[in-house]
């Protein structure tokens, strides 16, 4: 996969937890990512935002923080 693709994909997520009214917002897209990307998609985010996660909303960035 793309850095590209993951980003947008990555980025969708976290616009639709921008969306509700929930109060972990971060640890909803954190247990996203855990249920429904594999490890190599979970390693291939956090070394793009190890490598200054360009493109990313803040918030996915905080929930790849979680799954380290």
């Amino acid at each position: 996969m793309s850095p590209e693709k993951m980003c947008r994909m990555a980025n969708q997520i976290a616009r639709f937890f921008h969306s509700q009214n929930e109060p972990d917002r971060a640890g909803r897209v954190a247990d996203h990512l855990s249920d429904f990307w594999d490890p190599s998609m979970r390693q291939m985010l956090i070394a793009h935002i190890d490598a200054g996660g360009g493109d990313l909303d803040p918030l996915v960035i905080e929930a790849a923080e979680r799954l380290r």
